[in-house]
């Protein structure tokens, strides 16, 4: 790494001196091609190359990696990519061994991002991942220590709505501010999952390494319909619509909150009115060739304060806020209700207000934010301590919603309480040569 990379990483600049910056990479236009950072991205289909080509735009993409050889190599002759020039691999740990390397982009199927993650962050990395960024209960705990033992590191999770979209940080700082007043109810809608199968055997892609894709998971036939985006779908790799969109919306509503930090959370959550396309017996799926995650759900979420927060497939995609003074719904298309006409945070919601929703930083988009935080040091915006508080809530819902029932959850000690058959979710057993890395703080 030479002298004025390594300032750029490690010493960072000045912050910028304007207070709001909007979404563009101008602000490190100055930096000169041979102090950007070296970038390795780590999963690259068709979300993993899309924020490829954006990281390409603040550092040089030196290496790309992906079980599927195919889309690796797309990735490496991509002329926003590696423009042919960066080495392809199959194999992320083969990203990770390399010294020159400073930032990874982990973009992977949901129960590969916590292994990866910490691993990165043990061989020195600054660490970009998609979220959902975790699988279980246990693995909140897990990225949270290693980012607590590694805090000269910035990691980002790629919840874009905290940054890319003005109308969340809007009614954020509206209820935070408390102008609905005293919140009653909040209503998340992340719409239902897919349905579908039974799903036949068949032979991997000669271009895919089957094996190395399950991970943690159990070792099983292949069936189309497991892989690639289909993933989400099913409960051995993922949290269906409740941690794919919940980390999304149930992410603004925790923060709006201020439930995002440690020792916050629901205390009840209620799964009874859930529905799955296969049958479930003590939460888990008898048929391993169809889709498994909830696809119809009403999960309620109710606080101490007394706070009811909804997790549902009904209704309109978004959030919608009900307080004694009034009520508000945003979503990524509109904000709207009597409080937005009538200006009721008029004066109340301006640079400043950004400035502090971002922990100091100017208002920008994610990546901005993630390369600055880098540059000057600080928590970006979505941070991994405030992500997995979000990421408590949509496991706790998901696990309700697979048993059937009413479970308590004590946020402080972080276990489900008085039910062993739900506390056993908290974790799962990965499969031999997959563990995932336990750091100590």
């Amino acid at each position: 790494m030479n002298t004025n990379r390594r300032q750029f990483i490690k010493a960072g600049a000045a912050a910028a001196a304007a207070p709001f910056i909007p979404w563009t990479s101008k602000a490190f236009a100055n930096v000169a091609k041979n102090d950007r950072p070296r970038i390795g991205c780590i999963g690259v289909g068709s979300m993993g190359s899309g924020d490829a080509r954006h990281h390409a735009e603040f550092g040089d993409i030196v290496a790309v990696c992906d079980v599927d050889s195919r889309r690796a190599a797309e990735a490496k002759n991509s002329d926003k990519i590696g423009k042919g020039k960066a080495e392809a691999y199959g194999d992320y740990r083969k990203v990770l061994d390399r010294n020159d390397i400073d930032v990874v982009s982990v973009v992977t199927p949901d129960h590969w991002h916590v292994k990866i993650a910490i691993e990165a962050l043990l061989a020195g990395k600054h660490v970009f991942c998609q979220k959902p960024l975790t699988l279980t209960l246990e693995e909140n705990q897990l990225i949270r220590n290693a980012c607590k033992a590694n805090p000269k590191l910035v990691f980002l999770v790629g919840t874009q709505q905290r940054s890319d979209d003005e109308r969340f940080l809007r009614a954020v700082n509206m209820v935070q501010k408390g102008l609905l007043g005293k919140i009653k109810k909040i209503t998340v809608g992340i719409n239902g999952a897919p349905t579908g199968g039974p799903f036949p055997i068949v032979e991997p892609p000669k271009e895919l390494d089957w094996i190395m894709w399950l991970g943690q998971a159990a070792k099983v036939p292949y069936r189309e319909k497991r892989c690639h985006y289909e993933f989400r779908w099913w409960y051995e790799y993922s949290g269906g619509k409740f941690t794919d969109w919940g980390a999304h919306h149930v992410d603004i509503a925790t923060w709006a909150m201020n439930e995002d930090k440690q020792g916050h959370g629901p205390v009840e959550i209620d799964g009874q009115n859930c529905k799955h396309p296969v049958p479930f017996k003590e939460g888990y799926p008898t048929v391993d060739d169809s889709y498994n995650t909830s696809h119809e759900f009403d999960v309620k979420c109710l606080y101490s304060n007394g706070v009811e927060m909804h997790i549902t497939s009904a209704g309109d995609n978004g959030v919608l806020f009900e307080g004694e003074k009034g009520r508000i719904f945003v979503n990524r298309e509109k904000i709207t209700g009597k409080p937005i006409e009538e200006k009721w945070d008029k004066d109340q919601f301006g640079p400043d207000d950004l400035v502090r929703l971002y922990k100091g930083k100017p208002f920008e988009g994610h990546k901005e934010n993630f390369y600055r935080c880098i540059r000057e040091g600080g928590l970006p915006v979505s941070d991994v301590f405030s992500h997995v508080q979000t990421m408590a809530t949509c496991h706790l819902a998901a696990i309700s919603a697979r048993l059937g029932r009413t479970i308590h959850w004590d946020p402080k000690a972080e276990k489900i309480i008085g039910d062993d058959q739900a506390a056993a979710f908290f974790a799962r057993v990965p499969r031999k040569g997959y563990e995932i890395p336990h750091v100590k703080v």
